[in-house]
C-alpha cells in the first residue's frame, strides 16, 4: 500500500475515489417539473427502526434547494446499463429526463425505471458537514428489481460487479 499525506483536494479526491459505491438518483416533481441530482454518497441501513437512509449533497448544488421542498423524494439506485442515464441526470442540461422512463408516485416522488432499487422517502434531517450537507431520509416504500445488478462507481469510472 502506498501512503501519501493529504495535501489538497486532488489527493483526497483520488483517495476517496478508491472506495467503490453505488450511484443513486434523487428525484421528485417540484412545481410540476421533474428535478434530479445524482450522488455516489448514498448509504442504506442507517437504521432499521425506523428505516433510514442517508446521502451527502454539495452545498453548491442548485438542485438540492428545489428537491428539499418536495414532500417525498424518489431514490433510484441505478443499474448496470444505466450509465448514460446517470450522466444525463447529473448534467446541467435543461430536460435531464428526456427519453428516460420514470414512474411518479401520488406524492411526487420520481423513480427511474430499470433501477436496482427504488425508495420513496421523506426528509428527516439535514446536517452541515464541511462543503456538503448530510441528509437523512425515512423510507416509506421500496421496490426491488431482482433481475438487475447495481451500477458501481470506482476510480472515477463506472464499473460492473464480477461474478
Amino acid at each position: 500500500m502506498t501512503q501519501a499525506i493529504v495535501d489538497g483536494s486532488a489527493s483526497i479526491k483520488a483517495a476517496f475515489s478508491q472506495f467503490p459505491s453505488g450511484v443513486a438518483a434523487f428525484s421528485a416533481m417540484v412545481d410540476f417539473v421533474p428535478e434530479a441530482l445524482v450522488a455516489s454518497s448514498f448509504t442504506v441501513g442507517v437504521s432499521l427502526d425506523p428505516p433510514l437512509v442517508m446521502f451527502a449533497v454539495q452545498n453548491s448544488s442548485t438542485t438540492w434547494p428545489k428537491l428539499r421542498q418536495a414532500p417525498r423524494l424518489g431514490i433510484s439506485v441505478l443499474a448496470e446499463g444505466q450509465e448514460a442515464a446517470c450522466l444525463q441526470l447529473s448534467s446541467k442540461r435543461g430536460d435531464r429526463f428526456a427519453g428516460l422512463d420514470t414512474s411518479v408516485s401520488d406524492t411526487g416522488a420520481v423513480l427511474i425505471d430499470g433501477a436496482v432499487l427504488g425508495f420513496e422517502c421523506e426528509i428527516v434531517s439535514e446536517t452541515p458537514a464541511g462543503d456538503h450537507a448530510i441528509v437523512v431520509l425515512e423510507v416509506k416504500s421500496t421496490a426491488i428489481n431482482h433481475g438487475s445488478k447495481p451500477l458501481v462507481y470506482h476510480g472515477a469510472a463506472f464499473r460492473q460487479l464480477a461474478a
